[in-house]
């Protein structure tokens, strides 16, 4: 199939011939969180059929977005991972992630939800929060587990799953992230409101009024970690 382009000399124009078809800005989305295998992606992003997803990473690819490599055995499949060019897109991401919060303000009965697809507007809001020197942060949610990277050496980022060696875990639900990502109240709201219950690993002491709920609440059933290099 032909490549598609606006054909116009544009820098937003541009930018669209490579990313402004349906899906291609949501895999970029799952892709920020790590490497992953086409069955991961294609469970994270319901609705897509298999020819979509297929079509759109080939054209990722084409565009220099994506990589794709063949794990070692016994892995034995093929993994898609973004550029440097891919992880770029985060700016546009969060930009889009701030715009669109608004439209959060009801859950609908048909929507999905995945716990990882609120990292990429905590990003900022947990980095303007912590100054301290955090970097590692581990949030939980009833659907599921994630983390985020406020610094690191391609920049922020986040991860599906638990992370390793937390600096702080977080456990919240996911009206206090839609709320959060709303700017209709802050972190350190949040945390006064008792609506996230703060741990930090490395004393057991939890910030807050409740020192009993630690970050390793319900969820973990439905989590699929990010498949790493």
């Amino acid at each position: 199939m032909p490549r598609r382009s606006y054909d116009q000399y544009c820098a937003v124009a541009r930018a669209l011939d490579a990313v402004g078809d349906r899906w291609t800005l949501l895999i970029v989305r799952e892709l920020l969180g790590g490497s992953r295998r086409y069955t991961d992606l294609h469970a994270d992003l319901p609705g897509v059929s298999t020819d979509m997803l297929a079509s759109r990473l080939k054209d990722m690819e084409r565009d220099g977005l994506v990589t794709r490599r063949r794990l070692a055995p016994p892995g034995a499949a093929s993994v898609y991972a973004l550029t440097d060019r891919g992880r770029a897109l985060l700016p546009a991401l969060t930009a889009l992630a701030d715009w669109g919060a608004p439209a959060l303000d009801t859950k609908r009965p048909t929507d999905a939800v995945r716990a990882h697809w609120f990292a990429v507007p905590l990003l900022t809001r947990l980095a303007e929060h912590f100054t301290d020197g955090t970097d590692v942060v581990d949030i939980t949610l009833d659907e599921g587990r994630f983390h985020i990277l406020l610094s690191g050496d391609t920049g922020p980022g986040y991860a599906d799953g638990p992370a390793e060696h937390p600096d702080v875990r977080l456990h919240m639900d996911t009206a206090t992230c839609a709320d959060l990502a709303h700017d209709h109240l802050s972190v350190a709201q949040a945390i006064a409101a008792g609506r996230i219950a703060v741990t930090r690993p490395d004393t057991g002491a939890a910030d807050g009024d409740d020192g009993g709920n630690e970050a390793d609440g319900p969820g973990e059933a439905h989590r699929r970690k990010a498949t790493t290099a």
